[in-house]
C-alpha cells in the first residue's frame, strides 16, 4: 500500500476528521538531503478532528505520531502537520 494511503487510512481511522488532506510533497525534494528515491519520503498533512480540540499543538502532533505508529512515521524522512480541533 502506497504510503499516502497508509496515512490517510490510519488517521480516519483514529480521529474521524470532519477534514483530511494528505498530500505527497516528495517530488519538491527530488535531489535533496531525505530523498530516497521511492517518491514517498515527505508528506504534509492538513487534519480537523473535534478529539484535538481540547489539546495544546504540541499534544495534537503527538497524538497524529502516535496514530500513525513508529513503522510509518520511520518511513517518512519529513511530515508537515496543520492540526485544528
Amino acid at each position: 500500500m502506497p504510503v499516502i494511503e497508509e496515512i490517510r487510512e490510519r488517521l480516519e481511522t483514529a480521529f474521524a476528521p470532519e477534514q483530511l488532506e494528505v498530500v505527497n510533497e516528495s517530488d519538491r525534494h527530488r535531489g535533496h538531503a531525505g530523498d530516497d528515491g521511492s517518491g514517498e519520503s515527505h508528506f504534509r498533512v492538513t487534519i480537523r478532528a473535534a478529539q484535538l480540540g481540547p489539546m495544546s499543538r504540541l499534544e495534537r502532533h503527538r497524538a497524529i505520531h502516535a496514530a500513525l505508529g513508529r513503522d510509518l512515521v520511520g518511513r517518512i524522512h519529513a511530515l508537515a502537520l496543520s492540526a485544528e480541533g
